[in-house]
C-alpha cells in the first residue's frame, strides 16, 4: 500500500486552501498513492471570526473532497473540518474518510480538546467552540483497519491501544501541531504511539504560520511498527510518500508479540 502525507500551509482564505489542497491530492494519484491523508482544518486555519460556517456530513466540504476522490480514483483522509456541533456554540473536529469512488466510508470527531496555556507562547482553548467527539473509530481503508485520531489526541496513549486492541494496524494523525511543542514533541510521540501499538502511524500536519500569530510545526511523516520513521516531509507545502509493508507488520507482531503479551487493558 502505498502512501502519501500531504502538508499544508492553510490561511484565511478557504477557496485558495482547497484549490492547494486538491493539486496535492493529484500529486499524490500521479506519485502512485492508495492513499492520501490531508491535515488538520485543511480548508481554513484563520481568526476565529471569519471561521467558515459549520457544515453537515455531506455537505460543501466533504462534496468537494469526495469528488476529488472519485476524480483522481485513490483514497482520501480529508483532514478535518467544522462540523455542526451539538449546539449553537460549539461545532466538532470532523475527519471524513473517502474510498476509491467517492464514497463516505467513516468520519471521526476529535475526541481531546486543546485546552493549553503557556505564558507567552501559546493561549488556546479549543473546547470554548468545539465539542469533543466520544466514539473510537476503525475504518476499512483498502482492506486495512485504519485507527482514526486528530491532533492532540496524539498525547493521549490510552486512545490508540484502544485503536490497536480494536484492530487498527495503522493509526492516522492529521495535525495542526504547534512549533513551540512541535519541535521536541511531534516525532518522540509519533514514533512511541507506533513502537507501543506495533501499528504504522501516518501524520499529515499543517506547516508554516497562520494567522493569528500561530506557528504550525510540520514535518509529515510515516513511522512503520518498529519506530523507524519511513518517510519525513521537508519544511514546506507539499506531498511525500512511503510504502506501508503489512506483512513487515505481522512479523514484529510475531517476533516480539508485545501487544499479545499486555495484562492490562
Amino acid at each position: 500500500m502505498r502512501i502519501a502525507v500531504c502538508q499544508l500551509n492553510s490561511r484565511d482564505d478557504r477557496d485558495a486552501n482547497l484549490k492547494v489542497a486538491r493539486d496535492l491530492l493529484a500529486r499524490a494519484a500521479d506519485g502512485g498513492a492508495d492513499v492520501a491523508v490531508l491535515p488538520e482544518y485543511t480548508d481554513y486555519l484563520g481568526p476565529g471570526r471569519t471561521t467558515p460556517a459549520p457544515e453537515q456530513l455531506g455537505g460543501p466540504y466533504c462534496e468537494f473532497f469526495a469528488e476529488a476522490a472519485r476524480d483522481l480514483g485513490i483514497w482520501v483522509l480529508a483532514g478535518s473540518f467544522h462540523e455542526e456541533g451539538p449546539d449553537s456554540e460549539r461545532t466538532f473536529n470532523t475527519m471524513p474518510v473517502f474510498d476509491r469512488t467517492g464514497t463516505l466510508v467513516a468520519a471521526y470527531r476529535k475526541i481531546h480538546l486543546y485546552d493549553v496555556e503557556i505564558p507567552g507562547r501559546v493561549s488556546y482553548q479549543e473546547s470554548k467552540t468545539v465539542a469533543p467527539g466520544t466514539e473510537l473509530v476503525v475504518a476499512p481503508v483498502e482492506g486495512v483497519p485504519w485507527g482514526l485520531s486528530i491532533c492532540y489526541d496524539l498525547r493521549f496513549p490510552e486512545l490508540y491501544r484502544g485503536l490497536a486492541i480494536a484492530g487498527a494496524t495503522v493509526l492516522v494523525v492529521p495535525a495542526a501541531f504547534m512549533q513551540h511543542t512541535g519541535r521536541d514533541h511531534w516525532e518522540v510521540l509519533l514514533r512511541a504511539r507506533a513502537i507501543e501499538n506495533q501499528c504504522y502511524v501516518v501524520a499529515a500536519g499543517q506547516i508554516g504560520d497562520h494567522d493569528p500569530g500561530r506557528t504550525c510545526f510540520g514535518r509529515s511523516m510515516i513511522v512503520d511498527p518498529w519506530g523507524t520513521v519511513l518517510a519525513q516531509a521537508p519544511d514546506t507545502v507539499g506531498v511525500t510518500f512511503a510504502e506501508l509493508d503489512l506483512s513487515r507488520l505481522d512479523r514484529i507482531r510475531q517476533e516480539l508479540p508485545s501487544l499479545a503479551n499486555r495484562r492490562l487493558d
